[in-house]
């Protein structure tokens, strides 16, 4: 990145992916408020044809869109277009939801008139996007926006602009007026500059749980603001009786590292029952053994890519040496697999003996293991952390799922799934650390339309009470 512009690298081969000038909030901001009024005057179903339009356009690019999100996170062309697919999809997931959570409804109230709930949009919102799911992410904050009614500033991450340009492009494509849809390029600077702008009304982030709190704390004298955060998670994955070892060790290795362990519900900590741990931990170390790990376009596909950038690979292989320094045991090393670019290997560490086990998100293919004897333990265990995004339960009873999801501190919960699974149709976020308690997913919609009630009658009526002479 320079003074001027943004540069993206690919992380399999340090290649530049794209460059583009540094853009204007002041400007972006401008045209956007300008634009809105149009915009929100449209009726419904005009934002929502459109929306359609954009999902068609997205089809249309899905191979360019797939090809720039595999150059600019590294991850395998495979899992770039089943991000794009359910970005696609997502659209019609969004247009449901908003029929159901904003829908208009009146109250016939006799003498009394109507008492009617209608939704009204925001204003301008800026979207600022990950680098992890430059695809997903943007879509399913910008779609509910748009079709809400409110002008959307987009800055993606400054790791994958061109994700983000191509985006925008489709929905240009699809007929949303080009101020009402921006994109924004930059870096940090410009997305502080942008969630602060005063003509800004909301804020819709999706990052780092440092970035999100840090934003937060800058709004909190701006109630009028909307600000939805979706952040990261030290999640949980716990290990109870169960005959199914091997598919147990299949769920763990996917929930721990697809996506290369770069998705914010992935599992950081496995608890598991003492009685179970060598069994498991040997299927699921032979399983890890067997993952390939490579660049986006190779063949054959490999399982996951490489970090991010040089800095996440190096920040992860450092943590892994704290862990393994601090008296936890390593069950598969971490590795740097090529000398200059960030490809780390997935690994395994016994954690539990480690005394103060650090309670951040290691954002990465490593999983730590901790040893429990009873699931009361295993439920106190997982709730031990700032953080409250996902957490999952393989193996138990019915009965132990029930305690479990009782008793859990987590926005979503799976069973016999793994927690990196995609739950269509619903809400997505979580508490503590991980959240502000406005989930997106289908709930998006909540955050992007107020509710306004009122109370109606066609002709004045009213009659005075007490108190006058």
């Amino acid at each position: 990145m320079s003074a001027e512009q943004i540069i993206s690298l690919e992380p399999a081969t340090g290649a530049q992916a794209w460059a583009g000038p540094i853009g204007d909030v002041e400007q972006a901001v401008a045209q956007a408020r300008r634009a809105w009024p149009g915009w929100a005057a449209q009726p419904l179903s005009n934002r929502i044809e459109l929306m359609r339009r954009f999902a068609n356009e997205l089809r249309k690019a899905a191979e360019a869109l797939a090809d720039m999100i595999a150059r600019e996170t590294g991850k395998p062309l495979w899992d770039a277009l089943a991000e794009v697919e359910a970005a696609v999809g997502r659209i019609e997931l969004t247009a449901r939801a908003y029929a159901e959570r904003c829908a208009q409804r009146k109250h016939d109230n006799a003498l009394q008139g109507i008492i009617a709930v209608r939704h009204k949009p925001q204003g301008v919102l800026a979207v600022i996007g990950p680098a992890s799911q430059p695809g997903l992410a943007p879509v399913a904050r910008i779609v509910p926006a748009l079709m809400a009614g409110n002008a959307v500033v987009f800055k993606p991450s400054e790791k994958a602009p061109g994700s983000g340009e191509i985006l925008i492009q489709c929905l240009h494509r699809a007929g949303v007026p080009a101020m009402v849809g921006q994109l924004l390029i930059g870096g940090a600077e410009e997305g502080q500059a942008l969630a602060l702008h005063d003509g800004v009304d909301g804020v819709l982030f999706t990052g780092s749980a440092a970035v999100g709190i840090a934003l937060r704390r800058k709004l909190a004298a701006r109630p009028d603001k909307i600000v939805a955060l979706e952040l990261g998670g030290n999640n949980p994955l716990v290990v109870w009786d169960t005959p199914k070892l091997e598919e147990a060790a299949v769920l763990i290795v996917q929930s721990a590292f697809a996506g290369g362990g770069q998705r914010c519900t992935a599992a950081r900590r496995l608890i598991i029952r003492e009685t179970l741990y060598a069994p498991v931990i040997e299927a699921v170390k032979a399983l890890t053994e067997r993952l390939i790990c490579g660049a986006p376009f190779d063949d054959p596909a490999p399982y996951m890519g490489p970090m991010i950038d040089e800095r996440a690979a190096d920040g992860l292989t450092d943590s892994f040496l704290y862990l393994l320094s601090n008296g936890g045991k390593a069950i598969k090393h971490m590795v740097r697999l090529r000398d200059g670019l960030p490809f780390v290997s997935p690994a395994l560490i016994d954690v539990t003996a480690v005394a103060e086990r650090p309670d951040v998100e290691l954002f990465g293919p490593l999983l730590q293991v901790v040893r429990v004897d009873d699931f009361d333990m295993a439920i106190a265990e997982a709730n031990n952390t700032r953080f409250g995004l996902a957490a999952g339960l393989i193996g138990g009873s019915p009965q132990d799922y029930n305690r479990f999801w009782a008793n859990i501190r987590a926005g979503i919960v799976t069973w016999n799934r793994p927690t990196t699974a995609d739950l269509a149709g619903a809400p997505l976020g979580g508490v503590g650390l991980s959240g502000n308690h406005h989930p997106g997913g289908a709930y998006a919609v909540d955050h992007c339309a107020h509710p306004v009630a009122s109370a109606e009658l066609e002709q004045p009526r009213a009659v005075l009470g007490a108190g006058f002479k």
